[in-house]
């Protein structure tokens, strides 16, 4: 029998509707725990098929800060979410990696399928505890007749809504590794920018799109250029450090191509490009 942890009671969903550019106003339970607005800039996604059910990993930004949605698709297309500070999610990614060394002794010390009869009466096999402000997280390692699966609940102390993901056992490590990736491009700084960062701009080009949007990591504030042509898309990334002397070149570019034979043509396109460096 796999280790399948879809068997968890008392979760709810809806259906998925990913985004890679993602930009709308939603209930956002990570800032509250109440309704609220406002809106999210997606830095990066992971996506990871672990058994029957996709993972996405969003590091997501709005004026409070930088932080990871995990959302869990089943095969039925029902969503489970919950949200972490990057803080949080060090501190999980941390934790996956007791829990993963827990289940391989288990794994070891038992093989082949889950004996339930020796279960406890509650199936925890190993639990633990995370609290970031006024959010509490419980991880349990659990174990029934289909198989063995980390449970993360999110509370919110001020009451609110219960969230909770189910991940398969044999899926932690991959989960661990992807946190750990997001975790060493955006660091674990809950810190957000001091002061509201620029909108994000957009410009098309015949049948191309290329947005500007402004980020944070670890390393500081950056620019991401993104062009996007029939679904694909390709981004470039610049520190702030160099914004000044990007410009100074584009600038110098776009004097030079308003000098050549075509430059009728530069001038629609090239200049509003600069002027979005600016």
């Amino acid at each position: 029998m796999s280790d399948l942890g879809s068997g968890d009671d008392g979760m709810s969903g809806s259906k998925y509707n990913a985004s890679n550019m993602e930009r709308s106003s939603s209930r956002n339970d990570f800032e509250s725990g109440k309704a609220s607005s406002a809106v999210e800039q997606e830095l990066a996604t992971k996506m990871l098929q672990i058994q029957s059910k996709r993972f996405y990993l969003d590091v997501k930004q709005n004026r409070r800060g930088r932080f990871i949605k995990v959302a869990e698709i089943g095969a039925d297309g029902r969503r489970s979410q919950i949200y972490l500070a990057l803080s949080t999610a060090a501190e999980f990614r941390d934790h996956l990696s007791s829990f993963s060394d827990y289940y391989a002794s288990l794994v070891n010390r038992n093989a082949g399928p889950p004996n339930t009869d020796n279960l406890p009466e509650d199936g925890k096999l190993k639990s633990e505890m995370m609290i970031k402000d006024n959010r509490r997280y419980y991880l349990d390692l659990k174990e029934n007749a289909r198989g063995r699966f980390l449970r993360v609940s999110q509370t919110i102390t001020r009451g609110g809504p219960r969230s909770q993901i189910a991940l398969p056992a044999q899926g932690m490590i991959e989960f661990r590794d992807a946190l750990t990736d997001l975790l060493e491009e955006f660091g674990a700084n809950d810190a957000g920018f001091k002061g509201d960062l620029p909108e994000e701009r957009h410009m098309k080009v015949d049948n191309k799109n290329f947005y500007f949007d402004i980020g944070q990591n670890n390393r500081g504030v950056y620019m991401r250029i993104s062009e996007v042509k029939n679904n694909f898309r390709t981004s470039i990334t610049i520190p702030e450090k160099c914004w000044l002397r990007f410009r100074d070149i584009f600038n110098d570019y776009c004097d030079k191509i308003k000098k050549s034979p075509d430059a009728n043509t530069a001038d629609n396109i090239v200049p509003s490009t600069a002027n979005s460096l600016k």
